[in-house]
């Protein structure tokens, strides 16, 4: 979870200003959390207490009606809608949203399933659920212990072709189907989790949601440097800190 966010808060500043540059300071007083960290904590609020995905989606945006750079337009009108449908997107934001489910779930056929509840709320096209369920699987098996190479070998059954741009060259795309095969060929290229953070932000592109989905996929295979994440936490205001404090209760136990 914690490393989605970081991707969120380190991609925010480039998300409509991107950088080639791979050694970018990586925390800056233009940095903030975005909607990508909002829709986060959503989602890990209701896995956590057994809570609608809907309802708490909606509550969690609604308290925080202007983040920064945004909702997308179609996600701003469900969030603000007085009758709140699924809108047929295959968006990446049903995939940058669920790496909490990988956490809090003990088996393959319940992440699957918490990452279809998941996107279907908005994402319910077969591409939105897929890119939730593909995200949630790969931080799944990292977590029980599966190598990156076998992580991105189960990965190939969504996605059969990775791509990892040169820096600065991916162009913006919002997609599921556009946005992941970027991401897992980053996890491909990288060694560690903050090498994996650089190439999602230098790449270019949608550079926070890139960063969350990474971010998200990084941490379960190599865990986040202890000082990356205490920079990180000082962004967090005390509704969010709460959220993550029982993820990180209810996790160690696992």
């Amino acid at each position: 979870m914690l490393g989605a966010i970081i991707g969120d808060i380190v991609g925010s500043r480039f998300e409509f200003n991107n950088t080639s540059d791979f050694d970018f300071e990586l925390f800056a007083p233009a940095c903030d959390f975005t909607d990508d960290t909002i829709c986060t904590v959503a989602v890990a609020d209701a896995a956590l207490n057994g809570k609608p995905y809907k309802e708490t989606m909606l509550e969690w945006c609604r308290k925080y009606p202007h983040p920064m750079g945004s909702y997308g337009g179609s996600f701003a009108r469900w969030i603000h809608s007085a009758n709140a449908e699924p809108y047929n997107s295959f968006g990446n934001g049903s995939a940058m949203r669920v790496g909490a489910i990988g956490w809090l779930f003990d088996t393959e056929e319940e992440v699957l399933s918490q990452a279809k509840l998941s996107a279907e709320i908005t994402h319910n096209h077969p591409e939105g659920i897929k890119g939730a369920q593909a995200v949630a699987l790969a931080v799944y098996l990292a977590r029980k212990g599966e190598t990156k190479e076998a992580v991105l070998e189960r990965m190939r059954d969504y996605y059969p072709t990775f791509t990892t741009p040169r820096l600065g060259a991916n162009p913006f795309n919002e997609t599921c189907q556009g946005t992941l095969p970027i991401c897992l060929g980053i996890i491909d290229k990288a060694n560690d989790f903050e090498e994996a953070l650089r190439y999602a932000i230098a790449v270019g592109g949608d550079s926070d949601t890139i960063g969350a989905i990474v971010g998200a996929i990084a941490e379960a295979i190599w865990g986040i440097p202890e000082a990356i994440k205490a920079e990180a936490l000082t962004y967090l205001p005390t509704d969010i800190m709460y959220i993550y404090d029982q993820f990180v209760e209810k996790t160690a136990k696992k």
